[in-house]
C-alpha cells in the first residue's frame, strides 16, 4: 500500500473513532497529505479483494431487486476500463457520462478514474443547447450514454466517441467490455492533484459555471460528508438524488464507500412515497438522505405505521423547516440533521451524529474546514458571508473554476467566498440565512427569503414557495411571495387569506408577506428555483403597475383596477 493510501485510510479511521463527537474530530483530524493517489486503484480495488458484500443494490419497477458485490463491481470497472482505452479514452481527456441510475454509471465512474480521464457528469434531462453547451466549454471527446438517448446527440456534430448503454445505430456498445481481461494495469501513476471531475453548476443566477475537483478534492473530501451521514462498515445507505448532480457523487458514490457501506438505489418512474417507505424497511436501511422536498412528501404518511431501521437520517440541498424535523423524530426517534456544502466543496457545515439538533440550525464546522463569517469588506462578523479560510485551503475545496479559454480560475485571496449568508447562535452553530444576493432590505430591516418560505410552505396549501423584493416607492421593497400551490387548493381570494392569516400568527410585522401570487415556480434543470427571473419580472410588473388575477396583497382592502395581459381586470385585495 502507498504512503498516499495509507494517509487517507488514517484519516478515515479517526473520523470514523470519532463519529458522534464533532469536537474531539476537529481537534485531531488534518486532511492527509498525498502525492500519487488514484481512489480507485488504491483504496477501492484494495477494499474490494474478497471482499463479497454488496457495493451496490438496485430496487426497481417489476420486483427489480438485484446487487453486485464490491470484488465483482471491481472486476467488472477493469474490463470497462479496458474497452474504454481500446476505443480511444486515454489520460486528460473528458467523457460526458448522461445515464441514469444503472449499474454502468458506476462501472464507468470507476473506470475513468482508472484510466485517469475527466468525467464530466450530465443529467438526462438536458436539452440540446445544454449538450451544445457543455460541448464547447467542456471539450467533451467521447460520450458514454443510455442508447435511447443516443437521439439527443443527433444535432453534435464534430468527432468524438459515442459509446451506448443497451446499444444504439452507429454506437460503440458498452456491453461489449463484460467479455474482456478483468485485470488492468495503469498507464503510468495519478497525482493527487490531477483533474477528475468537471461540473456544471445549475445555474440559478446566472449562466453554469464549471468545477474542477481533482483525485483528492472529491474521493477525499468527502471524508467530511461520511462523517455528517454518520456512515460505517456494514450500513446500507439510501440516498435520493439524480445523476448529473455533485449529490450524487457525495452519497451515492464516495461517502458510502469511504464507510466501506452498501450503495441502495431505489428507480422509481414517478416518486411515490409509500413504496420508498416499504424499501426503507424491507431493505433494512440504516442510513438515509434525501432533499427537504422527499421528506416534505414523505410526513403527509402516518410514519408511525411504517417501522424503520435507520440509525441516522440527514436532509440537503436547502434547509428544512422544524416541523418536518419534529414529526420524523416523534414517529421514528430519529432526527433529521442537515448539511451544507456545494458543488464546488464537499460538506463543509453539518449537525453531525451525538449532537443535538437546534431547529433551524445548519451545524458546525466539519473536520478539515476553518469557516468564517465576513462582511463585504473581509472582516469577521456574527451575519456574515460564509467564508472557507485557505491557508491553507481545505482538502475539500475544488480546483478552481474552469474559464471559456480553458484557463483554470483557481480561488485566491486568502479566502473563499461561498456566496451564501449565515448567522452564528449563541451555542457556535450557524443558521443559514439565504444567498447573498437573494437576501433584500425592507423599510430598513435585513429580509431571509429563506426564513418566510420556512413559514410559508408549513401552511398546507403551499407547495412550495419562493420570496423576492417586490419594489415600493415607500419602504424600498416588500416582500412578495410566488406560492405554487398544493393539489386541491384553488389559487382564489379565501385560499390568501387563509395564507396570510397564517403569516400574521407566525412572523413579526416587519417580515410579514405583503404580496403573494399563485404561479408556477421558474426552475433550472437541477429542480432550483430561480429567484432572479422572479425578482426581475416583479421589478417589470410594478414599473408598468401590472398585476394579475392571481395576486393578492394583505396591506389593501381594494384597489383600483390595472392593466392585466392587455384586459382591464378588477383586482381583489385584502384586509389588514
Amino acid at each position: 500500500m502507498t504512503d498516499s493510501a495509507q494517509a487517507f485510510l488514517a484519516a478515515r479511521d479517526l473520523l470514523l473513532l470519532h463519529r458522534r463527537d464533532i469536537a474531539a474530530a476537529r481537534a485531531a483530524f488534518r486532511w492527509p497529505v498525498l502525492d500519487r493517489f488514484n481512489w480507485a486503484l488504491d483504496y477501492f480495488d484494495r477494499m474490494a479483494v474478497g471482499n463479497d458484500v454488496p457495493a451496490l443494490r438496485f430496487i426497481g419497477p417489476g420486483g427489480l431487486d438485484t446487487s453486485i458485490g464490491f470484488a465483482a463491481l471491481s472486476a467488472r470497472s477493469n474490463q470497462v476500463a479496458n474497452h474504454l482505452r481500446a476505443l480511444g479514452v486515454r489520460r486528460g481527456d473528458r467523457i460526458l457520462l448522461l445515464l441514469g441510475n444503472v449499474q454502468p454509471l458506476w462501472e464507468a465512474m470507476l473506470a475513468a478514474m482508472k484510466l485517469g480521464a475527466v468525467v464530466i457528469p450530465a443529467t438526462t434531462m438536458l436539452t440540446e443547447d445544454d449538450l451544445r453547451d457543455r460541448f464547447q466549454r467542456g471539450r467533451v471527446r467521447h460520450v458514454i450514454a443510455a442508447g435511447e438517448l443516443a437521439p439527443k446527440f443527433a444535432a453534435i456534430k464534430g468527432s468524438y466517441s459515442r459509446i451506448a448503454v443497451g446499444g444504439a445505430a452507429g454506437w460503440q456498445r458498452f456491453e461489449d467490455a463484460y467479455t474482456g481481461d478483468t485485470t488492468f494495469v495503469p498507464d503510468g501513476d495519478t497525482l493527487a492533484a490531477d483533474p477528475l471531475l468537471l461540473y456544471f453548476t445549475s445555474g440559478t443566477t446566472s449562466k453554469p459555471k464549471l468545477v474542477l475537483h481533482s483525485h483528492q478534492s472529491y474521493p477525499v473530501g468527502h471524508l467530511t460528508t461520511m462523517f455528517w451521514i454518520g456512515l460505517r462498515p456494514g450500513d446500507v445507505h439510501l440516498n435520493i438524488s439524480s445523476p448529473g448532480w455533485a449529490k450524487h457523487a457525495w452519497s451515492s458514490f464516495f461517502a458510502p464507500w469511504n464507510a466501506g457501506a452498501t450503495i441502495l438505489i431505489l428507480n422509481q418512474p414517478r416518486f411515490d412515497a409509500p413504496h420508498l417507505l416499504t424499501v426503507l424497511d424491507q431493505a433494512r436501511v440504516t442510513t438515509f438522505c434525501a432533499p427537504p422536498t422527499v421528506w416534505r412528501m414523505l410526513v403527509q404518511a402516518d410514519l408511525s405505521a411504517h417501522p424503520v431501521h435507520l440509525t441516522e437520517a440527514v436532509a440537503a440541498g436547502e434547509p428544512l423547516n422544524p416541523e418536518v424535523i419534529d414529526r420524523v423524530q416523534t414517529a421514528w426517534g430519529v432526527a433529521i440533521r442537515d448539511g451544507y456544502g456545494q458543488t464546488e466543496t464537499t460538506l463543509q457545515i453539518a449537525n453531525t451524529p451525538g449532537q443535538v439538533v437546534a431547529p433551524g440550525s445548519m451545524g458546525r464546522p466539519l473536520p478539515g474546514y476553518d469557516v468564517r463569517l465576513v462582511d463585504p469588506d473581509g472582516m469577521e462578523a456574527e451575519e456574515g458571508e460564509i467564508a472557507l479560510v485557505l491557508d491553507p485551503p481545505p482538502l475539500g475545496l475544488m480546483q478552481g473554476y474552469l474559464q471559456e479559454d480553458g484557463t483554470l480560475r483557481p480561488p485566491e485571496g486568502g479566502l473563499y467566498r461561498t456566496g451564501d449568508v449565515a448567522m452564528r447562535n449563541a451555542d457556535g452553530t450557524l443558521t443559514y440565512v439565504g444567498r447573498a444576493d437573494d437576501v433584500f432590505k425592507s423599510s430598513g430591516y435585513r429580509i431571509s427569503p429563506f426564513e418566510l418560505e420556512s413559514v410559508l410552505i408549513e401552511h398546507p396549501a403551499v407547495a412550495e414557495a419562493a420570496v423576492v423584493p417586490s419594489p415600493d416607492p415607500t419602504r424600498t421593497a416588500l416582500p412578495k411571495a410566488f406560492v405554487l400551490l398544493a393539489e386541491g387548493f384553488a389559487p382564489d381570494a379565501a385560499t390568501a387569506r387563509s395564507i396570510f392569516e397564517h403569516l400574521r400568527a407566525r412572523l413579526a410585522p416587519y417580515k410579514r408577506i405583503k404580496r403573494l401570487e399563485f404561479a408556477d415556480l421558474p426552475k433550472t434543470i437541477s429542480g432550483k428555483i430561480r429567484r432572479v427571473e422572479l425578482r426581475r419580472l416583479e421589478a417589470e410588473r410594478r414599473a408598468s403597475e401590472t398585476t394579475r388575477t392571481t395576486e393578492f396583497s394583505e396591506e389593501v382592502r381594494r384597489m383600483k383596477p390595472r392593466l392585466v395581459d392587455g384586459a382591464t381586470w378588477p383586482i381583489e385585495f385584502l384586509e389588514e
